[in-house]
């Protein structure tokens, strides 16, 4: 019989399970701060009627310094305070919209924080590829009696807490104007962002801890790009194109898609949604201001072996599209801003090439995503390029490129009204109604055992694969006595999920999963923009525009267009219809509410979109408000004091560049480094690079790229007892031009005297100077081309 081995993984939860039988409230005790308290919102505005039981030219690339003390929560205020920006005149005798676009920094610390989507233990922040920004786009009514925001935020969703906050700095900042039923918060879902901005227990064990800093600085850049926005409305006009999308995308869960009715799926070309979605956004002058694209892909090219800090694929769209329209500008500035939101990317992947063995070549697309020889963790999609950086320009250059084939042939107006409806709900018990005599309920949350396998995008844990129907009474066992067993309705309710974990059950330090969730629609004339919690499918995402368009039909709004927005304003995992259910892949396996979460979306947002139509949406209720959790577990990393080797100092450089470079080529400069999370903290600084070429006529530098450069990447190498290194590359452009360059270095270190507390101290490094040249090396074939 073969031995059998365990992970890491395994082997922590073994020894868990040896500490803690009869000790697991004492464990517990030690690793969380357990003195919190809840506290219910009562601060926000009421727009949708009382509460009640629950019914079916600024700088753009910066941010301003802030406070890094510990959150207390969100300021309440009165309930209808004096803005304290006055409101700005707006002009009203014209047809179109008021339209302001706004973009700022959220990027949070690059370091000693791991990166959220994979959930992989040990993928720490490293360094930064790109900045992550929030893009807000305000469209308000010529009388500007109406208006609604959608932000699309670099990061890899929208959590509660976050949400909670940016409304309730919006409050005291601008009254009722922005307020939970007209604003929007949608994730691009990149899984190459920060964690720790969580309140829910699972996510927080999976940050390793809060991060005040972090949740901070992407509190402080939302509201910002939504200020900036606020102050940038102008008269305009919208116009809306759509279009398919070939090449960039596959289904990575395709036998579970196969589960839906064959008459449903005969209704569809694809087993993805290739279509593209996109608004143009001009004032009456034709000045181009933005854009908003909605498309269906997981922003995961960047794989989890990546530490740096980046937007991935749709980032990269982003990344394109603004600096082909602000010439002149560097990364992250200028005034045109161009967002690519998430869709109903579920079952989406980018890894065009499909799951292959990486130990033999052969393909693994089959129920279990397994491979003969070494199982599932074998098992793994390939992008289309030769390394991950490749494949994330590859995907985000088609999305690209559809998007402005679609922008410059937008013809079609966008008119109408604006409306939008919000409700909490309580999705841990919502009645849904089959027909008109059968009913059904939600579950209190519960994850599968598949979860715990991952997907081919991202392998997960020994011993669990995709399509687990049953549990194992290890595991269980093991959970049992850690966390107690799950009762027999949670199981009963779940079926045929086999319940890993029972998170609906388990409350402390404070509760492992969210039971109030936000529903919201808002719609700008025939255009509807559904606000989802959390990532449907490919079919969950068609029944649900479908229920909603026919919603609206059904009260005289006709030929509306729906769009999914995923990732919103709280974060639920997966939703997969019915029948996919079923099947228990790893997004079945993550349907935290039970097999009929999809049916209670469409029924809420049913709901929503008849109060729209029939100009009911004051007569709503609230809802149950969502708690706000003071005390969270803090981070894992403790902050220490950044040293430098005796006899240099911060920013000296330790390897410099060659003295010569050709386009194609790449320069390193490795310099003596600090811990870039205390960048985080102390803002005097907007990057930890630049690269600077050297104008004669003028006898200055001219900076030519930032850290927001897809060009550059920064390394962060972290020593023993306060030491490290960071490394500067380029990788020169075709587009660069022959000359003098230099690259500087830019950071703060964390100093702390004897019995006083710490200081963060700002400080550059001394340039690394070398000469570009017109020749041209190209890499694969290691010539030069003159």
């Amino acid at each position: 019989m073969a031995k059998r081995t365990f992970s890491s993984f395994e082997i922590f939860l073994i020894f868990l399970l040896v500490i803690t039988t009869g000790i697991t409230v004492a464990l517990l005790s030690l690793l969380f701060i357990t003195s919190g308290t809840i506290e219910n919102h009562t601060g926000f505005p009421s727009t949708q009627g009382p509460p009640a039981t629950q019914s079916p030219p600024a700088t753009q690339g910066s941010a301003a310094p802030q406070n890094s003390t510990p959150s207390r929560g969100p300021t309440t205020t009165q309930a209808s305070p004096t803005p304290s920006t006055p409101e700005p005149t707006l002009f009203q005798n014209f047809s179109g919209y008021h339209i302001g676009v706004g973009r700022a920094d959220c990027t949070g610390q690059v370091s000693d924080i791991n990166l959220m989507g994979y959930a992989k233990t040990g993928q720490y922040a490293r360094g930064i590829l790109t900045r992550l920004y929030s893009r807000a786009f305000i469209m308000a009514e010529p009388d500007g009696s109406n208006r609604i925001v959608f932000v699309s935020i670099d990061i890899g969703m929208v959590s509660q807490r976050l949400r909670l906050e940016v409304l309730s700095r919006l409050q005291n900042k601008y009254g009722s104007l922005y307020r939970r039923d007209n604003v929007i918060l949608s994730g691009t879902h990149t899984h190459s962002g920060p964690a720790g901005y969580f309140q829910y227990t699972t996510f927080v064990i999976a940050s390793e801890g809060f991060s005040n800093r972090t949740f901070e600085y992407m509190v402080t850049g939302i509201v910002e790009s939504i200020e900036i926005a606020h102050k940038n409305m102008k008269p305009g006009k919208i116009f809306i194109n759509k279009g398919t999308v070939d090449g960039a995308q596959i289904n990575r869960s395709p036998t579970s898609y196969l589960w839906n009715p064959q008459s449903e799926r005969a209704r569809y070309s694809s087993n993805t949604d290739k279509e593209m979605v996109l608004l143009k956004m001009v004032d009456l002058n034709g000045e181009e201001l933005g854009l908003i694209s909605w498309f269906a892909i997981h922003p995961v090219s960047m794989k989890n072996t990546n530490h740096l800090v980046n937007s991935d694929n749709v980032g990269y769209a982003s990344y394109l599209f603004e600096q082909e329209k602000n010439k002149g500008y560097l990364p992250g500035e200028g005034p045109y801003v161009a967002a690519f939101a998430s869709s109903n990317l579920g079952d989406v992947s980018p890894n065009v090439l499909g799951p292959q063995c990486t130990n033999t070549g052969e393909s693994c697309d089959n129920a279990n995503s397994s491979c003969p020889i070494g199982g599932p963790s074998m098992c793994v999609a390939m992008g289309p390029g030769q390394d991950m950086f490749e494949s994330t320009q590859i995907i985000g250059r088609i999305i690209y490129d559809k998007a402005k084939e679609l922008y410059e042939s937008a013809s079609q107006e966008v008119t109408g009204p604006l409306a939008s409806a919000h409700q909490w709900v309580n999705m841990t018990d919502v009645t849904v109604w089959l027909n008109s005599t059968h009913t059904v309920k939600t579950c209190k949350p519960a994850l599968g055992y598949s979860f715990a396998a991952g997907t081919i995008d991202g392998f997960g844990t020994v011993s669990f694969t995709q399509g687990m129907t049953e549990g194992d009474s290890f595991w269980d066992t093991l959970r049992d006595q850690v966390l107690g067993k799950p009762s027999e309705e949670i199981k009963e309710c779940h079926k045929p999920k086999p319940v890993l974990l029972q998170t609906g059950e388990l409350l402390n330090p404070h509760p492992w999963h969210p039971d109030i969730v936000d529903v919201q629609i808002v719609t700008l004339g025939f255009l509807a923009i559904t606000a989802i919690p959390g990532e449907f499918t490919t079919m969950s995402g068609r029944r649900l525009r479908q229920a909603v368009r026919e919603e609206f039909e059904a009260y005289g709004m006709l030929n509306m267009t729906v769009v999914i927005s995923g990732l919103c304003n709280v974060y639920t995992h997966y939703i997969t219809t019915y029948e996919e259910y079923q099947a228990q892949r790893y997004e079945a396996a993550s349907t935290i509410y039970g097999p009929h979460t999809l049916s209670a979306y469409i029924q809420l947002f049913r709901v929503l979109a008849k109060a729209i139509a029939t100009d009911t949406v004051a007569n709503l209720s609230s809802g149950p408000k969502p708690p706000f959790f003071e005390e969270l577990m803090s981070p894992l990393i403790p902050n220490i004091v950044d040293r430098a080797p005796e006899g240099t100092t911060f920013g000296d450089v330790l390897l410099p560049a060659n003295t010569i470079y050709r386009v194609g080529e790449v320069v390193e400069v490795t310099f003596v480094g600090a811990n870039p999370k205390n960048s985080a903290e102390n803002r005097t600084h907007q990057t930890f690079l630049t690269v600077e070429k050297y104008e004669a006529t003028s006898a200055t530098w001219q900076i030519m790229h930032n850290d927001a450069s897809w060009e550059t990447r920064f390394y962060w190498h972290k020593g023993s007892l306060g030491l490290s290194n960071a490394t500067i590359q380029w990788h020169i452009p075709d587009t660069a031009q022959p000359g003098t360059y230099r690259i500087k270095y830019f950071g703060h270190s964390r100093k702390q005297d004897l019995l006083k507390p710490a200081v963060l101290l700002s400080f550059e490094s001394t340039p690394s100077v070398f000469e570009v040249q017109v020749t041209w090396f190209k890499k694969e074939r290691n010539q030069q081309v003159l």
